[in-house]
């Protein structure tokens, strides 16, 4: 299925005490440009995220926006520097020592914590893979979202796409039609002149038989719409496959465009040239919305 380069998807899910939310948007690139932001402290991360990005998507400048907020479940580790707190109560009991009964007797632990270091709030250890594959897990459903919007917009390019191919199709079977046409007129238009100017002399029909033939050689068209037909059908099956096509129907594009001037530098007929513009408009078009497709 053809799918846009331009889409946005969003997620969000409460994972490992943590709320994620993840945002995927993109917009045409020749390319895949791949930007991650998100948290410096689960920048550890970003790696997977891109991986993850790279699998899903071919080209197109992606960004993806990620928010991690602590549901308060963090757990805090509370320790004990015990051989400091010792020498706080050595210290404190030569100060009593030395201050006889006017020292108290006793040393609260209540006093103590407020003493500088006695104790110390660190964070627990964090499962860096555990984290990272919840984050990885919500992107999954953000990335969901996003290809199936660039899914149905894709839809809608190639619905645009396959309507213009039908109309170059009728346009390039009128030129068919028309081709022979201009010989037998440039014939009978060569006949009336060599009579006009040739009164009373006899005219060699093999002449002007001859000269038919070298001006039908000259404007035949037959083999770039039979290459333009060929080309028109290699789109169709393009766009009903499921693989990204993008970058094949820029060169098949090309190649479209290529018949048409061909056509043009060849035919002096004036209905074929109206043709060749009204080609020449459609195949433009198409390759304004093929710079849309993935």
């Amino acid at each position: 299925m053809v799918k846009s380069m331009t889409g946005y998807g969003r997620a969000r899910e409460q994972r490992g005490g943590r709320d994620i939310t993840v945002e995927v948007r993109s917009v045409n690139n020749r390319y895949l440009d791949c930007a991650v932001k998100m948290p410096r402290a689960y920048i550890f991360a970003e790696d997977g995220v891109k991986a993850a990005v790279q699998k899903a998507v071919s080209r197109g400048k992606v960004d993806v926006f990620i928010s991690v907020d602590s549901l308060g479940a963090e757990e805090t580790v509370v320790s004990v520097n015990e051989p400091l707190a010792r020498a706080y109560i050595s210290a404190l009991a030569r100060l009593k020592e030395l201050g006889g009964p006017a020292v108290g007797e006793t040393y609260p632990a209540t006093d103590l914590a407020r003493l500088p270091d006695v104790l110390t709030v660190t964070k627990a250890e964090e499962d860096l893979e555990s984290i990272s594959a919840d984050i990885c897990a919500v992107l999954a459903d953000a990335l969901a979202a996003y290809n199936t919007m660039r899914a149905t917009e894709g839809q809608k390019l190639a619905e645009d796409i396959l309507g213009r191919a039908d109309t170059i199709e009728a346009i390039t079977a009128r030129v068919e039609e028309r081709s022979p046409q201009t010989v037998a007129e440039y014939r009978e238009k060569l006949l009336a002149r060599m009579q006009e100017v040739l009164q009373s002399t006899t005219i060699d029909e093999s002449r002007i038989l001859t000269e038919a033939a070298i001006f039908a050689d000259k404007v035949a068209v037959d083999e770039e719409t039979v290459r333009l037909h060929s080309h028109l059908s290699q789109l169709r099956d393009m766009l009903r496959g499921d693989v990204p096509v993008g970058r094949k129907l820029d060169f098949l594009i090309q190649e479209i465009n290529r018949e048409c001037n061909t056509i043009g530098s060849k035919c002096s007929d004036l209905a074929i040239a109206r043709d060749v513009v009204d080609l020449k408009a459609e195949v433009e078009k198409i390759r304004e919305q093929v710079q849309n497709i993935e």
